[in-house]
């Protein structure tokens, strides 16, 4: 292996005929390189979906009430489901699967937006009524101040923490926000905390244009009763969310009269389940990435073998003459999958190089784009993977050398050293 005339004689022979040497490289070097590049863009891809669904936990549902598609114990169909406080409390006492329930209100109903004023400035933002455990279902990351607490709950505080967008847009530029009021259809809620995210783009925009109140103070400010628009759920780790949602829909269900077969009666979005629809395709495109760039990688391997196969007719006289001075099988074997070897490594080194290269390239240029809403962030390969993928190449190397080396073994040397 550190033998200095081996690897003399390796050099020599591969840049005895560069261009021949060159193009099959060439297949080596496409073959990891297109790899990297369709591992590195699917993990763009993925990184760009799972970044606008960054401020979410990825084990949460959404339950609200609609109309009822049948009639039930005398009730007539087409009845609309107002969910309450107290059905909170009965999915609090009966969810053993539930990590966490909150009941939620947006004034003005689902993307409402409202005029919210502080002195001379006017926003339309989202006003949501919310308990504590929010930040348990959404990642709210207070910048300044604090989140809702429980004793703003139990005191009915008129409180509110306001997203950056709305810091923007109501406040100077360094002027505090904190201890400020900003008024709410006619109400005053002195400003608590100012919230970031995650997320990136137009869905930070929009999940930071948004202001919290306590849903007690929300209920009693805006005459909304014991109204309650829908609940949001997160499933314990070791629990299934589909099975939540059809246990949190029984319980309602048997509370408004409602017939257990009736399909319309409540509407739910099940986060969970799409985040794994979405895992399951990230996945099958890495399959395919692994795919296709494995069959690229054996046509590259392919090349490398019949190559060497040129290389030892072209020395079968060489060969020969070694046999008849006594050179063993092992290492006449020995040197023509050292070679092979040599060349799928270089070959492949500089692809992973190369694609490393344009990923960071095109990092860069995603980063500094001037779209606010991109779908694809950080086209990044993992180390173990370009490692792994060096191995096999690197196995695949020996392997397609060892074909070659089996028929130079097969020449006699008497026939060799008849050779022309």
């Amino acid at each position: 292996m550190f033998d200095l005339d081996k690897w003399t004689e390796i050099i020599q022979v591969l840049i005895k005929n560069p261009l021949r040497t060159a193009l099959t490289a060439l297949g080596v070097f496409w073959g990891i390189f297109m790899l990297v590049i369709m591992l590195g863009a699917g993990n763009g891809l993925r990184n760009g979906v799972e970044s606008g669904m960054g401020h979410w936990n990825k084990n949460s549902l959404f339950v609200w009430g609609q109309r009822t598609g049948k009639a039930y114990q005398g009730l007539p169909p087409g009845r609309n489901i107002r969910m309450t406080n107290e059905d909170f409390e009965a999915l609090k006492q009966n969810l053993a699967d539930a990590r966490v329930i909150t009941p939620r209100n947006q004034l003005g109903g689902f993307s409402g937006n409202n005029n919210v004023v502080r002195k001379q400035r006017t926003g339309n933002f989202n006003v949501m009524g919310d308990y504590p455990d929010v930040q348990k279902v959404e990642t709210i990351l207070i910048d300044q101040g604090r989140f809702i607490n429980q004793n703003d709950m139990e005191d009915k505080r008129k409180v509110c923490v306001i997203g950056t967008r709305v810091k923007e847009l109501l406040f100077e530029k360094d002027e505090a926000a904190i201890g400020e009021y900003v008024r709410i259809n006619g109400v005053y809620f002195r400003v608590i905390g100012v919230f970031s995210t995650r997320a990136s783009g137009e869905r930070a925009l929009s999940f930071t244009e948004r202001i919290y109140v306590p849903f007690t103070t929300f209920q009693q400010a805006f005459n909304y009763g014991n109204t309650v628009s829908w609940f949001t759920m997160v499933a314990k780790n070791s629990a299934s969310a589909e099975e939540l949602y059809e246990q949190a829909v029984a319980i309602l269900a048997a509370r408004h009269k409602v017939a257990p077969d009736d399909t319309r009666a409540f509407g739910h979005f099940n986060l969970a389940k799409e985040f794994g629809k979405i895992q399951g395709l990230f996945a099958g495109i890495n399959g395919l990435s692994w795919f296709v760039g494995a069959l690229t990688l054996i046509a590259g391997v392919i090349g490398v073998s019949n190559i060497m196969l040129v290389l030892i007719k072209e020395r079968t006289k060489e060969i020969g003459i070694r046999r008849a001075l006594g050179a063993k099988p092992f290492n006449i074997v020995s040197q023509i999958v050292l070679e092979s070897l040599t060349l799928t490594s270089i070959a492949g080194y500089l692809g992973l190089f190369w694609g490393v290269v344009v990923l960071g390239v095109v990092d860069y240029l995603v980063e500094h784009a001037d779209s606010s809403d991109m779908m694809f962030l950080n086209p990044t390969v993992d180390l173990n993977v370009g490692i792994q993928a060096l191995i096999i190449l690197m196995v695949a190397g020996a392997l397609a050398g060892l074909i070659p080396a089996r028929r130079a073994l097969k020449i006699r040397p008497v026939d060799a050293l008849r050779a022309e």
